[in-house]
């Protein structure tokens, strides 16, 4: 059995997918040690595992790609906060690999820093990443803008020019990153969207057909969604009217996305449904919810989903997927991030609808929700694939294909001197 060490990055929406993870992991006899976001530390303890707070210098660089101007900008300003926590990642993870004696580590995807330190390191290591991956392949659309698919030699000769816009716009972050790489002792990159591919192991939650079917790398497991959610109370008393649900959320890391629940709360007043609202990072008490709305900060959403004709959100990876495993379509309104592509795989799944953000009203919100709880049916389609991607025990799999093999000459808990140290 191993010890193995989980790393995350300060984003609550990387952390809960791994729970069912590190349970499956505990059950099987390994020993698990996390580093989290200090909010979160005694949630982990709580649940049985060992927990201690990331560097506080990580958390206090907060991602501001919402301030950004348009997709792209938001992107790379998020490569940029990745690239500026990773130098302070890499002496904190080394430090826990010792304090732990650590066998095995499991990276987020998003610690650029950790990874390098991982990669460096001797022992055995993966990345778990929660969202789409930009793995190239014929046919899939570059990541990042939110196209779809367009086949044919039309779609390949976009493609490719399209790639090469986004590397050369994405590069501008690649000397700092291969700086940092180079300190901690692992090999420079060629372009930032092989961040993820040195891992030995990609386990990636989610699955085909949400995620766009191609020919995946070796290192590479879909296992679908981690499903877990904290304790956060009862849900609210709605009643007993046949009315169902229409769930609206907000993203758990701020990204100025209020305008989404005042835009649901004024669309769906006068629809026969009931709103929830969960505002996580924006204040609730700043909405004036009709007679059939609740605003709250947060509320399980697991119990509204039993009764929810539709989801509407912003696209996180964490309450879309959340949705359609529940066999519930979902009307994505992307603001950042990641969430052009999730919006996008929903509609091309024909699971819901997407929304721009800049074309938001509640007329067009409306409309977007009539045709999103038509789909159902792709919905299902995707509940039954992520169903059959294994979960939790799929993903536990995938790092125990890693076990641990230390060659004789790797000094004590994989610790090796960074490159230039070597040399």
């Amino acid at each position: 059995m191993a010890k193995i060490l989980v790393y995350t990055s300060p984003a609550r929406g990387h952390r809960y997918p791994l729970v069912p993870t590190l349970e499956e992991l505990r059950r099987r006899g390994h020993a698990v040690a996390v580093r989290t976001l200090a909010s979160e530390v005694e949630r982990v303890r709580a649940l049985g595992f060992s927990a201690e707070p990331i560097a506080p210098a990580i958390e206090a660089r907060a991602i501001d790609d919402w301030r950004a101007s348009s997709p792209p900008a938001a992107l790379l300003a998020a490569g940029r906060t990745f690239v500026e926590r990773g130098r302070h990642e890499l002496a904190d993870l080394r430090r826990a690999i010792v304090d732990e004696r650590a066998e095995l580590l499991y990276v987020d995807v998003n610690t650029w820093g950790a990874a390098a330190v991982a990669e460096a390191s001797g022992l055995p290591w993966a990345v778990f990443a929660p969202y789409l991956q930009p793995i190239r392949a014929p046919g899939v659309p570059p990541w990042g803008l939110g196209y779809a698919p367009l086949r044919g030699p039309l779609g390949w000769l976009r493609d490719a020019l399209l790639w090469r816009v986004l590397d050369a716009l994405f590069d501008r972050v690649l000397p700092d990153l291969n700086r940092l790489r180079r300190s901690a002792g692992a090999a420079p990159l060629r372009h930032l969207t092989e961040a993820s591919r040195a891992a030995p192991r990609i386990v990636a939650y989610t699955a085909e057909p949400f995620e766009y079917p191609r020919a995946w790398p070796a290192s590479v497991r879909l296992v679908g969604p981690g499903l877990w959610e904290p304790p956060t109370g009862a849900a609210p008393a709605l009643p007993d009217d046949g009315r169902p649900v229409v769930l609206v959320t907000c993203s758990t890391e701020y990204q100025n996305d209020g305008r989404l629940v005042e835009a649901a709360l004024e669309a769906l007043a006068d629809e026969p449904v009931r709103i929830v609202a969960t505002t996580a990072s924006i204040d609730p008490a700043q909405f004036r919810p009709p007679a059939n709305a609740t605003v709250v900060r947060f509320a399980p959403h697991g119990p509204l989903l039993a009764r929810a004709s539709c989801v509407v959100c912003h696209g996180g990876m964490g309450i879309t997927q959340k949705a359609l495993a529940a066999g519930v379509p979902v009307c994505v309104v992307p603001f950042g991030r990641d969430q052009l592509e999730v919006a996008r795989h929903v509609d091309v799944a024909r699971a819901g609808t997407r929304l721009p953000s800049r074309r938001l009203s509640p007329t067009r919100l409306r409309a977007a929700v009539r045709v999103a709880t038509t789909r159902r049916e792709g919905a299902a389609r995707i509940a039954a694939a992520f169903r059959e991607a294994g979960g939790a025990s799929a993903a536990a799999d995938a790092l125990e294909e890693l076990a641990p093999r230390r060659a004789a000459t790797t000094p004590p808990h994989g610790l090796r001197a960074p490159a230039e140290a070597r040399a």
